[in-house]
């Protein structure tokens, strides 16, 4: 597994770099202050708009910094070295750290929104962040920050925490009782 791992990392790592200016977006636009304000101003269209919007919006602020933690915990119970931290000939297209890459963080935080977002809003509003979760784990072996298994491990994490919080949420959250209508 882990030659069939390294092969594929050097193959999507290895993609020209003229991809760079469309994937490296993916990878690093978090940090960016336009990312963050479009994201805000996406949640607080959503929080306005009220109902299942509302409910997806605030469910996705629970979600991914759960996933967030837990791949923080994961990297410190059990450190993986990242792609650069091992291998000479890595091709890397961001900084370096000094984190272990067990579970990637980038990919478990949007495939946590978009779980929750597909759960709470179906398909058609929810394929739009599969897309983007999609292209952020690509970007993060693109880039050289990760293995592909490190990329699955965070998809996994992101939706198990994405549909732990909207299954929970489901289960905290009155149903409307039928009416009784007096005979």
């Amino acid at each position: 597994m882990a030659g069939l791992d390294v092969a594929l990392f050097r193959s999507l790592n290895r993609w020209p770099d003229g991809l760079a200016p469309w994937l490296v977006p993916f990878s690093t636009g978090h940090d960016t202050l336009l990312f963050r304000g479009a994201i805000l101003l996406i949640v607080l269209g959503m929080t306005i708009r009220g109902g299942r919007a509302r409910r997806a919006a605030l469910l996705s602020l629970v979600a991914f910094p759960l996933a967030d933690a837990l791949c923080s915990f994961l990297k410190n119970a059990e450190p993986m070295r990242r792609p650069y931290q091992e291998i000479g000939d890595v091709i890397s297209r961001v900084g370096l750290s000094d984190s272990m890459g067990t579970a990637s963080s980038h990919a478990a935080n949007l495939a946590a929104v978009a779980t929750v977002m597909t759960l709470g809003l179906g398909l058609r509003w929810g394929a739009p962040w599969i897309v983007v979760a999609l292209l952020v784990g690509l970007s993060r072996v693109y880039v050289g920050a990760h293995y592909p298994s490190q990329v699955l491990l965070g998809f996994a994490v992101g939706i198990a925490c994405g549909a732990a919080v909207d299954g929970l949420a489901r289960r905290l959250t009155p149903r409307p009782r039928p009416s009784s209508s007096p005979a």
